[in-house]
């Protein structure tokens, strides 16, 4: 795993809590999950550019699957 996966699996998990507590009605909790929301699009398009980059770089394994 790469280490953008990593953060982007952790930024999730992290906000969990969050969302929970959010769809009880916390108006701060509803402000930190669109907050980690935002992260977590920022992270998975720096994965995306990085898979991108891996692919046409020919690393990765297979190219089939």
């Amino acid at each position: 795993m790469t280490a953008n996966f990593d953060k982007l699996s952790s930024v999730i998990e992290e906000t969990r809590a969050d969302i929970q507590k959010a769809t009880e009605g916390n108006k701060a909790a509803c402000a930190r999950v669109r907050k980690s929301m935002m992260a977590v699009k920022n992270l998975a398009g720096v994965l995306r550019k990085e898979m991108l980059e891996l692919r046409d770089s020919g690393g990765g394994g297979n190219a089939g699957a």
